[in-house]
Formats: C-alpha cells, structure tokens, sequence
C-alpha cells in the first residue's frame, strides 16, 4: 500500500502518471485523469457537456457524462488494452469536469458551448468531448472547424441526423445537415456507419447502412472510412445508439439491428491513420441502461479515441 494513491483526480502532482485508486474507490474523473481547467502543457482535454434538451425521444443524456466518468474507472491504471501502453505515460490529460449550462434558457446552449470549445482549442489541446445529446456536436463542429477548415466527418450512429430544420432550432436530429449548410463539413469527404433509418436526404455524405456493417468485417469497414475520407483533418462523432441496443439499452433512441461492440471497437482500433483533430461520444442516457453496459461502451470508446491520440502524439515526438 506504500505506493497506492487515493482521489487520482485531485492529488496527482503530475498530469502523467497513472493512477492507483481502488476500482470500486475515489473521486470519478475521466479515467482518473486530474480535474482542472489550467490548460498549460496539456496534450487532450476530456469535457463534458451535459445537455439533452434536443433529443426527439427519451431525455437522460444529461447525466451521460457522468456514466461515463464511472465506467472509465475500470480502466485508469493497466496498460489499455489493446494499445498495449500506459496512454499516460507520455501525454498529459486532463479532465476539464462540465460545461455550464443555463437549463433554463437553452436558446444560449450552442454559443456557450462554442466559446468554451475555442478556448480550449486555443491552448493547442486535443479535446474529447462527453455528451449530452448529439446536437452538442454542433458548436463542437464550428469552433474546430474554425481553427481546421472544413472537416471531413467520421459518423458512428444508427441515424443520419439531417433532417431539414428552422435556423436557430434546437434538435439532435438536423446537426448534420445544419453543418453541411454552414461548410463546417465536406460532404465528399464524409462518412456516416451503421445508420439504420431513412433520412429525406443524405448531403452528399456516403452511408454505410447496417445491413452493410454486418455484412462486411471490420478491416473493410476501416478501409473504406480510411480511403473515403483521406489525409484530411476529420472530426470523429460517435453516437452510441450506432451499437444494437443489445450492447447499448441506455440511449434515446435505440434502433434494433446493429453491430455489436466487439466490432465496432475492432473497427476503431484500424483508424489510426486518420488525421482526427477532435472528437465526441454522445448520446449515453444512463437511466435506460443496465448494469453500465452502455456506459462502459461508451467509456471504452472513448479510451479508444486517447488510444489514438496518444499513438499519433508517438509517432511525433
């Protein structure tokens, strides 16, 4: 017990160190990461964004960032799986904790989110957004794509997400296509996986539907993402109802129908040569779940993204 340590998030004296708190023990930041919002010498910063007022169905994203926090724990001091690394090691990641909203005056949401996100792309920071409904991956989108140019984007998800909508409206369901009109994302560039309804209209981006997913591996499914989209900067947004709901009950809309997580992750794991500048798990509503499984899909997920990021931070330094 010399060398254990106990509430990670609030003792650690550096940004990468790995952690050694009990599993089951201790404060729930982001795999243990350190809670704070000094973003000197930070490689990623992981926020949270608690928001799920534009879902079309059951509400509870809100609380998915929490979830999520909870779920990493299994995973804050080994060497993840399958990067064979201690992702700490070398990159320094924080846990930037929420962003906050007025629950009362939703109309501010994107704006309050978009500054916040330029702030802290400002620093030079990766960051790694936990949602929160997927409208949140809106303002996320125009603040990269300020700093990026137009993005390609990467798009896990059981639903395409363009609907047509009134400018200024809040809905999960029309980011896409409302990103698409604004040129924050090349349609030509883009992609979208696992989507399992219909859309009046697909903006030019390529679909591979669920029947597709299920027909083809995962290395023909990364090998398509990885030729369609190219060298170019790509925004990864990953809505956990992509998974049947077999492997993720907890979220708004489940579709029947879908891959399992064994291989999407396998899929996730083959993108490494994607030049991705930013990316969100969304749509974790921990309420519909059952013993964590969503939440932990979802926290996987998301350590596959650092998983990446700390492969691609190697290869330069």
């Amino acid at each position: 017990m010399a060398n254990k340590t106990i509430d990670h998030a609030i003792t650690a004296k550096t940004l990468k160190s790995a952690a050694s708190d009990p599993t089951h023990a201790g404060i729930l930041s982001f795999m243990r990461r350190r809670y704070t919002k000094v973003l000197k010498d930070v490689d990623v910063v992981v926020w949270g964004i608690p928001f799920d007022a534009a879902t079309s169905n059951r509400p509870g994203a809100r609380f998915g960032p929490q979830a999520i926090r909870r779920a990493s724990a299994i995973m804050d001091n080994d060497p993840q799986y399958p990067f064979e690394r201690d992702l700490f090691e070398e990159m320094a990641v924080i846990d930037y904790g929420d962003c906050l909203l007025d629950y009362g005056n939703h109309q501010k949401t994107p704006g309050t989110i978009e500054r916040e996100a330029r702030k802290i792309l400002k620093s030079g920071a990766y960051m790694l957004t936990l949602g929160g409904d997927h409208f949140i991956t809106l303002p996320l989108l125009r603040a990269h794509a300020e700093k990026h140019g137009p993005l390609s984007l990467v798009q896990f998800d059981a639903h395409q997400d363009t609907w047509a909508d009134e400018k200024g409206r809040i809905d999960h369901g029309s980011f896409v296509g409302t990103a698409v009109r604004e040129g924050l994302i090349d349609p030509a560039t883009s992609i979208q996986i696992g989507i399992r309804t219909h859309a009046p209209e697909d903006c030019g981006i390529r679909i591979l539907y669920g029947y597709d997913v299920e027909d083809m591996s995962a290395g023909d499914i990364a090998d398509t993402i990885v030729r369609h989209v190219g060298d170019k900067a790509s925004y990864l947004t990953f809505d956990i109802d992509c998974l049947d709901p077999a492997f993720a009950p907890g979220t708004g809309t489940p579709v029947s129908g879908g891959p399992t997580s064994a291989k999407i992750l396998s899929v996730l794991r083959k993108l490494g040569a994607l030049n991705v500048v930013g990316s969100d798990v969304v749509e974790v509503a921990p309420a519909y779940d059952h013993a964590d499984i969503t939440a932990i899909a979802g926290s996987t997920i998301a350590m596959y993204m650092l998983g990446h990021r700390a492969e691609w931070l190697a290869e330069r330094r």
